[in-house]
């Protein structure tokens, strides 16, 4: 009796560190695929800010607090499923979805690029009368968000395609609940950090009022350094995708290129030193590839933008003109507020209604 009891408490154990060994294989898994999606990462807590622009401060966290259950919802109930039945029985798919993914990060981050040095420079919208529509912006968020998701979780699933299906299935709900804990953390505290400053700055005295003022004053440049940050993150991520890739279809010479020039640089500077610079040496080499990528792509998308508007300038609806001095538009120009095209936004057409009559009387 002493003896199956003894038996039995020999097979509890050896199923404790079984399961203790599977979970620590299953932390090591989702850090390594953290770690590989670190980039898009930066790029969703870059692009995650803008979507607060216009609220009220009360309504700040709020409206971020319902961007990251859309985004856990996203991952959790829509990705996730997809991305385990595609693992399972067409995992050949894996890498040309994720090329395709690391594509459309080269698109964005060479747009960025065309936006910030060909003289389009990126302009806030300006607020509209009352704020802006919290459904409208929220749900453009979570569908921005369903992208840069996507992109995790399949990186993410990309680094654990061998492990069984469970284990596969727990690192990736540990992938999705700590980096949207991370991004939206993260969010969160940039978003308030001006609020806190400005706090500091005008109820506090002496040090901390020095400190709120630094916060106020530093925040924009926070912003800029973020975006700059995303930009690089995008093209250096979408890049090492399409490197990789591409060798794993079977087109060797760019990888072989990059990767012996890698291992020259490790071996002719022995340590710490040589690894980094050997690292630096790659990211750079993903990062022109994902600049020359994308690049491609945005001259495509230009001229299809331009050859369906029939040469039409950028940046105007297809077949409309840009309004001269004294016009009136269906859309204001760049260097123009929302509401300064002489009518209500969404109200082309009409008449604007004399007071007490409904619109176009």
């Amino acid at each position: 009796m002493s003896g199956g009891f003894f038996a039995l408490l020999d097979d509890i154990v050896a199923m404790a560190k079984l399961a203790a060994a599977s979970i620590d294989d299953v932390g090591a898994a989702a850090g390594r695929a953290s770690a590989k999606a670190a980039g898009v990462v930066i790029d969703d807590t870059a692009v995650t800010p803008r979507y607060v622009h216009g609220f009220s401060p009360e309504r700040e966290l709020p409206v971020i607090r319902k961007i990251a259950a859309g985004s856990l919802r996203n991952k959790l109930l829509f990705i996730l499923p997809a991305a385990l039945l595609l693992s399972q029985f067409l995992p050949w798919l894996l890498t040309p979805i994720l090329m395709i993914g690391g594509t459309y990060l080269c698109y964005e981050g060479a747009e960025k690029v065309w936006e910030r040095f060909g003289g389009h420079g990126e302009h806030e919208p300006a607020p509209v009368v009352g704020g802006p529509d919290e459904k409208v912006m929220v749900a453009g968020a979570i569908r921005t968000d369903f992208i840069l998701s996507a992109e995790i979780m399949v990186i993410a699933l990309n680094e654990v395609a061998a492990e069984p299906l469970l284990s596969r299935t727990f690192t990736l709900i540990i992938v999705a609940l700590v980096m949207t804990l991370v991004v939206y953390g993260v969010v969160a505290v940039i978003v308030k950090m001006d609020d806190v400053g400005l706090h500091l700055a005008t109820e506090r005295t002496g040090a901390l009022a020095a400190l709120g003022r630094g916060l106020v004053a530093a925040m924009p440049k926070v912003l800029g350094t973020l975006s700059a940050v995303g930009i690089v993150a995008m093209l250096w991520v979408g890049g090492h995708i399409l490197l990789v890739g591409l060798n794993d279809l079977g087109w060797h010479p760019l990888y072989e290129l990059v990767h012996h020039a890698e291992e020259a640089v490790a071996h002719a500077i022995p340590g710490f030193l040589g690894a980094t610079l050997a690292w630096l040496l790659n990211t750079a080499a993903s990062a022109v590839l994902g600049l020359v990528a994308g690049a491609i792509v945005v001259a495509v998308m230009h001229l299809v933008q331009r050859l369906r508007g029939g040469g039409h300038q950028p940046g105007h609806p297809a077949g409309e003109e840009p309004a001269h001095p004294g016009e009136t538009a269906g859309t204001p120009r760049a260097d123009q507020p929302p509401d300064a095209v002489g009518h209500e936004p969404g109200r082309e057409g009409e008449e604007p209604g004399r007071e007490g009559e409904g619109p176009g009387r």
